[in-house]
């Protein structure tokens, strides 16, 4: 306010008729945003609704970009319009005018610059201590303060992060949350992304995160721990993870191959409604197109032989293996993230043209040797942890299967299961077979 009063003052001393004021209130001309006062400006310039214009100061105009300056400065020339600073004159129309209004926009480009890079250190440094950074809104779980737990949201973090461990949907937990009326930290109703966002914040577990990397130990207390987040995080990465939105209709999606020639089967339901698994051929199959089987029997069959599974000596004696053998979360989250910053190393220097392709193939190979070998042993956890606690209990999840999510259900199923291979069907027989049916164990 204190800046048009002194620019309509400036305006009587020199005679000018104030037409309009254009004001756009804290938006650089460089941060991309739009500036609508700004705009609307030019169009009265061109327009010839006003012929002067007058600042309070030349960076208020251009906003330290000197690309604006210089479109106004060649705006200003063409339609021969007088620019008046209330700070100090500056008239565009002489060479003189021009550099001093280009030193000036380069000043305050400097100073602006200057002034982010300090910003930036600041909260490098901030970072690099564990400290909570001012600004943003209140993190779920945690007070305003962004230290003190609330406990309450504290409990719902630790129950996400534990169903989406067991294999349910991101989508079916916010739903659920929904469901029972539990607001988000906004008070609004949590949608996938919202609760994707918490579940992969390093936050949660007690971790300072800076600019995507996770920098130091955080000064507030964790609610699940660093190992669990790891697995949180390395499964929300994973390329091969499900992130369609439509709901899964098919338990055995993934899960079942066609016995003839070992493709996997997909839903293909009948004309009529009927569910069914198929080996598909045709346009953007590869399939013989000879095995087809009904969803329902199948289904049925894969979810018994799965629960009989949970109660064998077999799973507990692999399990014990696996747990013997496993080495800890962190370690494989970690090559696999070293793995993966090489890999864009590489890109950067063959985009830059300082590797060849063949020496950018070579060096290519290995690390996404050791990409994949860190995502199976990361995958070996998340299989294991899908399945904690059921062990032994295939009798009490029999009651509770049909009340367990259907991603729930799948990542069980996907835990135990490697593939089921389904034979061909006999011609004119059409009763469901399980000698058709032939289960390959992951456990």
């Amino acid at each position: 306010m204190r800046q048009i009063e002194d620019c309509r003052r400036e305006a009587g001393r020199r005679g000018f008729v104030v037409e309009d004021v254009y004001v756009d209130d804290d938006i650089s001309a460089w941060s991309g945003r739009r500036r609508p006062e700004y705009e609307r400006l030019l169009a009265d310039l061109r327009s010839r609704a006003i012929q002067a214009v007058l600042v309070y100061h030349l960076d208020r105009l251009t906003r330290g970009d000197l690309r604006v300056l210089e479109s106004f400065v060649d705006l200003c020339d063409q339609l021969r319009v007088e620019l008046g600073c209330v700070t100090g004159d500056v008239d565009l129309a002489t060479s003189t005018g021009r550099l001093t209004a280009r030193m000036l926009g380069s000043l305050a480009r400097y100073e602006s610059d200057h002034k982010s890079e300090r910003i930036r250190r600041k909260h490098e440094e901030i970072a690099a201590n564990g400290r909570v950074s001012g600004g943003g809104s209140r993190p779920y779980g945690y007070e305003a303060d962004k230290v003190t737990l609330r406990p309450a949201e504290a409990a719902i973090v630790a129950e996400c992060a534990r169903r989406f461990l067991a294999g349910e949907a991101i989508r079916a937990i916010a739903e659920d949350l929904n469901t029972r009326e539990v607001p988000s930290a906004s008070g609004a109703a949590w949608s996938p992304q919202t609760l994707r966002r918490m579940l992969g914040s390093a936050r949660i577990a007690g971790m300072r995160e800076h600019r995507g990397e996770i920098v130091a130990q955080a000064e507030w207390p964790a609610i699940i721990s660093q190992a669990d987040s790891t697995q949180i995080r390395a499964r929300l990465a994973d390329p091969q993870r499900r992130t369609n939105k439509s709901a899964r209709r098919y338990l055995l999606v993934r899960l079942l191959r066609c016995g003839s020639c070992g493709e996997r089967l997909v839903a293909r339901p009948r004309s009529g409604g009927q569910r069914r698994y198929a080996c598909a051929k045709g346009a953007g199959f590869s399939g013989c197109g000879k095995t087809y089987i009904t969803a329902e029997p199948v289904e049925a069959w894969v979810t018994d032989a799965a629960l009989a599974r949970l109660n064998s000596a077999e799973l507990a004696a692999a399990l014990a293996d696996r747990q013997a053998e496993t080495p800890e979360a962190e370690r494989w989250q970690q090559e696999a993230d070293a793995a993966q910053a090489q890999l864009d190393e590489l890109a950067t220097a063959y985009g830059e043209r300082e590797i060849s392709m063949s020496e950018w193939r070579a060096a290519r190979q290995p690390i996404e040797l050791r990409l994949t070998a860190a995502r199976r042993q990361l995958a070996k956890l998340d299989r294991s942890n899908v399945l904690s606690g059921l062990v032994g209990s295939g009798a009490e999840l029999a009651e509770q299967w049909d009340l367990l999510d259907l991603s729930r259900q799948h990542a069980i199923l996907s835990a135990l299961l490697d593939h089921v291979l389904v034979s061909p069907g006999r011609r004119g027989y059409n009763r469901f077979d399980p000698g058709r049916l032939n289960a390959v164990w992951r456990l």
